[in-house]
C-alpha cells in the first residue's frame, strides 16, 4: 500500500476562495455537536490496521490487479457517487463497502461472461483527505497518511494557535452528523474523512 508523504511535508493549503466553506462548516460543526467526552481509548486508538474495515467512499483511490489480464488492471479512484468506472464492467458502486467486498463483487463480475476464474487484487493507495478547523494556524484540507494521529493532524494543520485548547478536540467522523469530544491523547486515531476541530481554551 502507498503512504502518503510525512505528515508535516506536502500539506494542501486551503485556497481564499475554499476558507469562506471552511468557516460555514466550523459554525455548522460547532452548532451539531455533542459534550460527552470520549476517552481516546475506546473506540478510535493509533496501531491499528484499518484497511480490513474501512469502508470505501468519495475520494478514496484504490489499484486493481487483475492476474494474467493488464489491460483490465490500475488505479481508480471513488467517484462522488461512490462507484468506480471499470474496463469492461463498467461503474461498480463501492460506497460504504470494505476492500475484500468489492474485491468479490468485481470477480463475480468479471466472471459473469468475461473471464473464466478471475483473480483479483485490491489495494488502497491513498485515502480521501482529513480537515481541520478552528484554532490551528493553517485550517484546512489535508491528505490522509496511514496511522495518522490527532497530534500529527494538528501539526500538519501548522499547529495551534496561542488561544487553542490542548486537552480536547472535536471530531465529526466521516458519514457521521454530530462531531464527539474526545480527550486529545497521543494515541488517538484519524480516519479519511474526519473533520477535527480544535477549540478555543478559556483563561
Amino acid at each position: 500500500m502507498a503512504q502518503v508523504s510525512p505528515f508535516i511535508g506536502g500539506s494542501v493549503r486551503v485556497k481564499a476562495s475554499a476558507l469562506i466553506f471552511l468557516n460555514a462548516a466550523l459554525l455548522l460543526t460547532a452548532c451539531a455537536s455533542s459534550d460527552h467526552l470520549i476517552s481516546s481509548g475506546d473506540r478510535y486508538v493509533a496501531g491499528e490496521d484499518i484497511s480490513e474495515t474501512y469502508a470505501l467512499g468519495a475520494g478514496d483511490k484504490i489499484r486493481m490487479t487483475v492476474f494474467s489480464e493488464p489491460t483490465l488492471s490500475g488505479e481508480f479512484s471513488v467517484s462522488t457517487d461512490g462507484e468506480i468506472s471499470l474496463p469492461l464492467i463498467g461503474n461498480v458502486a463501492v460506497a460504504n463497502m470494505t476492500l475484500s467486498q468489492v474485491t468479490m463483487q468485481v470477480q463475480s463480475l468479471l466472471a459473469d461472461g468475461y473471464l473464466r476464474n478471475p483473480r483479483v487484487n485490491m489495494e488502497i493507495i491513498s485515502y480521501r483527505p482529513f480537515f481541520v478547523l478552528g484554532e490551528v494556524k493553517a485550517p484546512g484540507q489535508y491528505p490522509y497518511a496511514s496511522g495518522m494521529t490527532a497530534l500529527n493532524a494538528v501539526a500538519t494543520a501548522e499547529g495551534y494557535t496561542p488561544r487553542a485548547s490542548k486537552k480536547i478536540i472535536y471530531i465529526r467522523r466521516f458519514g457521521e452528523k454530530v462531531e464527539q469530544a474526545y480527550e486529545l491523547t497521543p494515541n488517538l486515531r484519524v480516519m479519511p474523512g474526519d473533520t477535527l476541530r480544535i477549540g478555543e481554551r478559556y483563561f
